[in-house]
């Protein structure tokens, strides 16, 4: 499944337009693109600064979800995941015990009781079994590797009690290059940020769990699901 094609396009021309109307103190920095996701494009502005702009229209309510709570999540999480000064993308390499703790650390003070005008998420920490119909449309296609087997074990798990119990903040997107990391001076990896809260939501924390197995290698997967609090079918 291939990234979504641009909605609006984001370069350079454009950053410097939207600077000199709104921060015009910016407005001369040396700018260029670094990066495009799936949702976001980012240009760096000088040494120390990075614009971040919608590429698509959907991904500018996500922008606003951030703008709304991240002073919200910061606050439960920011001694665990700080306002980041370095980092590498944690995708680059799959990351050991350190990066696990870090990560279990975030997920336990995240996964609280949410207030009732969190932001809802139609595809995000909902019953898997809502999903379905879309998972098992996907598999059909061609380019799904062992996709029959797939399909068995996305019964299992759609089978699987649900999440009980009030809604949870969830990030919704802890993919490893969501992930910053640092090297610590014993010569091991630590979590330096959690970036990309687009998809923050209220439900089941199952959704960020599957970092275990995005993110870590095996000892670091065995060391999250040791001090992450979750019952079997989470």
């Amino acid at each position: 499944m291939g990234t979504p094609a641009a909605e609006f396009h984001v370069d350079v021309e454009l950053v410097v337009a939207l600077l000199r109307d709104q921060h015009p103190d910016l407005a001369d920095l040396p700018l260029r693109v670094v990066a495009s996701g799936w949702d976001n494009v980012v240009v760096r502005a000088g040494d120390a600064l990075a614009v971040r702009l919608p590429r698509r229209a959907a991904a500018a309510t996500l922008v606003e979800h951030e703008q709304r709570w991240l002073p919200t999540i910061a606050a439960l999480v920011g001694d665990a995941a700080p306002v980041p000064e370095p980092g590498r993308p944690a995708g680059e390499q799959a990351q050991g015990v350190r990066v696990a703790q870090d990560l279990a650390a975030v997920v336990t003070r995240l996964h609280v009781p949410a207030p009732a005008d969190a932001p809802a998420n139609p595809v995000r920490a909902v019953p898997l079994a809502t999903r379905s119909e879309a998972v098992t449309t996907r598999l059909a296609t061609d380019d799904v590797p062992r996709a029959v087997e797939l399909a068995t074990l996305w019964r299992t798990a759609a089978g699987a009690p649900t999440h009980v119990g009030p809604p949870v903040w969830v990030h919704g997107d802890l993919h490893p290059f969501n992930l910053l990391v640092e090297p610590t001076p014993l010569g091991d990896r630590r979590l330096s940020a959690v970036v990309d809260f687009g998809d923050l939501t209220a439900g089941d924390p199952a959704v960020d769990l599957a970092t275990r197995w995005l993110t870590l290698d095996d000892a670091g997967g065995r060391t999250f699901a040791s001090l992450v609090d979750a019952d079997p079918a989470t």
